[in-house]
């Protein structure tokens, strides 16, 4: 017979995967309390949720919204875990996580999820080099803008050589 505690937590997770549009698994071993504790804030900032969740617990919550582990994969389930959850922007809060990582040494991806889509070591951590979706929309509008702003410089050039000759015909040939 499960403990309330434990059907409480379960039912905790179910909601946040359900509202998550991407999930990754962590070993936060070695973090301290105050790494964790900014961890967190820069997570939150970045509109994830960092959550400390027994392993039977997450794999429970995730068998019940049909999320497919590969069997071999099944390992990602042992140590301590540390779940992130990224509300807003699916790679945001994973950036976050992995920049922390590279000054910290911690904490390390063991997986992750993209909706329903299981991302291996690899894979959650290739997702978190791409860039936000901030920088693409950027760049697409910057590809879009360049050919309309090129144009604008090439008939100004144009125009500003006629002007000279006009102002020198003017100047009886003088420049």
């Amino acid at each position: 017979m499960p403990s309330t505690k434990n059907v409480k937590q379960l039912e905790v997770l179910i909601d946040k995967l359900q509202q998550a549009k991407s999930l990754v698994l962590a070993d936060y071993r070695g973090l301290n309390v105050n790494q964790i504790q900014e961890l967190r804030q820069q997570v939150r900032e970045a509109g994830g949720e960092l959550l400390v969740a027994k392993n039977t617990l997450t794999q429970l919550a995730l068998e019940k919204l049909n999320f497919s582990i590969p069997t071999e994969e099944l390992a990602i389930f042992t140590g301590p875990t540390i779940l992130l959850f990224a509300y807003e922007d699916e790679i945001a809060p994973l950036k976050t996580l992995a920049d922390f990582a590279k000054t910290n040494d911690l904490p390390e991806i063991k997986a992750g999820f993209l909706g329903q889509d299981y991302l291996d070591q690899e894979k959650a951590s290739q997702l978190a080099q791409l860039p936000s979706k901030e920088d693409l929309i950027a760049k697409v509008v910057g590809l879009i803008n360049s050919p309309r702003v090129n144009l604008v410089f090439v008939l100004r050039a144009n125009l500003q050589k006629l002007v000279m000759v006009i102002k020198a015909i003017a100047n009886g040939g003088e420049k």
